[in-house]
């Protein structure tokens, strides 16, 4: 089984490196080791960690907005254990991608439910953002859909079924999906006028 690759982010060398052996002990791998949040997100593409530990005081707005690049283009796992914390910061780190963040001081004991329990969360989070993003479109198609069908019925004197109809059987004739062609109908129709 292939360990899991984490990105350590940690500025204090000497609890950077007890995380290190705590991750190390719990069957974990670092793939990159750095104090700061500098080009985060470039750091993410080049060692394409599984994870992303960051140990940190108190997490400031650049660090934030660092995060919540890579939480939008290199999406995954961000375990944030902070010093201190205040309930704006704590908001605006989930907000920002941030997985599971743990306020106190890290007890290495704890780290792997923390990890387990941050990677479960992140693939079930992304697994609704899919699932969210596929209902966006059947939605914005099944618009498309009835635009046709509604530019077809009032411009041809089609029923709403021969309408529907005439747009699956141009989908199937091309090869293509049936959104497709209703989006090119409506198109063509609307500039038809």
């Amino acid at each position: 089984m292939k360990k899991v690759e984490v990105m350590l982010i940690d500025a204090h060398p000497g609890r950077s490196a007890i995380l290190e052996q705590a991750l190390s002990d719990a069957g974990y791998h670092i793939t990159v080791r750095t104090a700061n949040t500098d080009k985060l997100l470039q750091q993410v593409r080049d060692a394409q960690p599984d994870v992303i530990l960051i140990d940190i005081d108190l997490p400031d707005r650049d660090t934030l907005e660092q995060l919540s690049d890579v939480g939008q283009n290199q999406p995954r796992p961000i375990v944030m254990f902070a010093e201190r914390s205040d309930p704006e910061t704590t908001a605006a780190a989930l907000r920002a991608g941030v997985s599971a963040y743990v306020v106190d001081d890290l007890n290495p004991r704890r780290l792997q439910p923390i990890m387990e329990v941050a990677i479960a969360r992140f693939r079930e989070y992304q697994a609704l953002r899919r699932e969210l993003e596929e209902t966006r479109n059947r939605l914005a198609e099944r618009k498309v859909i009835d635009k046709a069908k509604g530019l077809l019925m009032a411009q041809r004197n089609l029923s709403e079924e021969e309408a529907y109809q005439t747009l699956r059987k141009l989908a199937m004739d091309r090869n293509q999906r049936i959104g497709e062609v209703a989006r090119t109908v409506a198109s063509l129709l609307e500039m038809l006028g």
